[in-house]
């Protein structure tokens, strides 16, 4: 089927051809004639489908007969966070750039004086978080009384994050005799119930939700302690010599850590989660989709709504904790045919999650050799060294035993070592006096030191990982 069948109009059938589309996806090919006869619609389907397309593409043909009224928009489109919001307007402005469409972002982070403006001039498309909706509402500076069009997207979310009792609160604002469109990336029971106090005899399309990855996506899971964690995000990443990629963090304190211990490290790299001004998180977000920045470390709320199709990489520095979000996550990649790398960072403690994973994808994630990993070297599970283009440097750790043991020096000993002294008064100081705790603190070295990482990190099966791990690496010639 071609996007022509679906009785779009010919001004949205260019705007699609230049945005390089041709056909339609399943949930598009479903729910979109359904959009235009005008029914209420419960649609299930998940991010990455195209689901925004299939109600913003009729709804740009469905408007585009009809003017807006100052402060009355026509139709109104309710988003859980404000990237999804602004991936819609984005929607909106690619595919309705041959119709002549007024539309409003209301979202929080952005001054009121600005949107005020905008719904003054009169908007055919109002784009909104609930609570900001809600704010604009009680200050006298918006009517819904016109609204004909209610979409509610990503309502599972909008159940997470607790805004249900807002939508209710804005639906009872709007006319009775309306078009309402619910899309939700799980039908569960409470959905249902949910979805029934907004539609009227809705017709329901569904798209069944990925069980694996794609194939082109090649997935590697490389197992350290929690310790070596950040030291092994940074070998992948130098290994790989990756120029662009999304990195996952499980909470948001997590986000900014990695972020900074990556840009000390030389890294071209900024943090995203929903706790920074929306001015920064849409700055970001622009840098990271036009190249100017190589790296985002992002929370998976944050993260939702960021479509880029040519994304290489994406790690996971934390195992999700739900396994569906695995899939999620590791889906940026690999889009439009083109091959991607997922690589997660596990822990021993991480296995149940793991195995979660794996018994919804239905196949085993393999554990990466460390050969595999460009520039890095193991040996007896312990002993890592740089190689640099596939050549070793010939020379042996500084301070550092055959057998991978600490020498004299890495003991804190090296003075009374070089002159032969056996004594275990090595600690003292010259006066006879042992130094302060602080002191003895202070000359401890860094933990997160690259140069002290041949020592500590370990790839592959290491002794501690447990036994679900214990499959064998994948060889290089796989």
């Amino acid at each position: 089927m071609n996007f022509s069948d679906l009785g779009l109009s010919p001004e949205v059938l260019e705007a699609i051809t230049e945005a390089g589309y041709r056909s339609p996806t399943p949930i598009q090919e479903q729910a979109i004639p359904f959009v235009m006869q005008g029914r209420d619609l419960m649609g299930c389907a998940q991010t990455g489908t195209g689901k925004r397309a299939s109600f913003t593409l009729p709804m740009i043909d469905m408007l585009a007969k009809g003017r807006a009224r100052a402060r009355m928009p026509r139709a109104l489109i309710l988003e859980p966070t404000r990237e999804l919001a602004d991936q819609v307007a984005e929607n909106f402005t690619v595919y309705g750039k041959y119709q002549k469409l007024s539309m409003a972002l209301l979202i929080g982070g952005v001054s009121f004086d600005d949107q005020d403006k905008k719904i003054d001039r009169g908007v055919d498309v109002l784009i909104a978080t609930p609570g900001r909706l809600l704010d604009h509402f009680e200050r006298g500076k918006l009517l819904l009384s016109g609204v004909g069009i209610l979409v509610i997207d990503e309502a599972d979310r909008m159940l997470d994050m607790g805004f249900i009792p807002d939508v209710e609160r804005i639906a009872k604002l709007l006319p009775p005799l309306r078009q309402t469109l619910f899309f939700s990336a799980t039908i569960m029971p409470e959905i249902q119930h949910i979805a029934g106090r907004f539609l009227s005899n809705p017709k329901e399309v569904a798209v069944d939700p990925p069980a694996s990855p794609a194939e082109n996506v090649d997935q590697q899971l490389v197992v350290v302690r929690q310790e070596d964690k950040r030291k092994a995000l940074r070998r992948i990443l130098r290994g790989q010599e990756v120029e662009s990629a999304l990195i996952f963090c499980n909470r948001k304190r997590d986000v900014d850590i990695v972020a900074r211990s990556l840009g000390k490290h030389g890294f071209n790299v900024k943090a995203l989660h929903g706790d920074m001004q929306q001015s920064v998180r849409m700055d970001t977000l622009d840098g990271f989709r036009s190249g100017d920045i190589d790296l985002l470390v992002a929370s998976d709320v944050a993260a939702r709504g960021l479509d880029i199709t040519s994304l290489p990489f994406v790690l996971n520095f934390d195992v999700p904790s739900n396994a569906e979000d695995y899939i999620h996550r590791i889906g940026r990649t690999g889009r439009a045919g083109l091959s991607g790398v997922a690589i997660t960072i596990a822990t021993p403690d991480d296995s149940k999650l793991v195995s979660a994973i794996e018994r919804l994808i239905g196949s085993s994630i393999q554990i990466a050799e460390a050969p595999e990993i460009e520039n890095l070297k193991v040996r007896n599970g312990s002993e890592c060294s740089r190689i640099d283009h596939g050549r070793s440097s010939g020379r042996r750790r500084r301070g550092r035993k055959a057998n991978g043991q600490s020498s004299a020096t890495e003991n804190g000993s090296a003075s009374n070592a070089r002159s032969g002294s056996k004594s275990q008064n090595h600690t003292r100081s010259a006066d006879g006096k042992r130094p302060s705790k602080r002191t003895r603190e202070r000359k401890k070295p860094r933990r997160d030191k690259e140069s002290h990482v041949g020592a500590d990190l370990k790839f592959g099966i290491t002794d501690d990982v447990p036994a679900f791990l214990a499959r064998p690496a994948r060889s290089r010639t796989d």
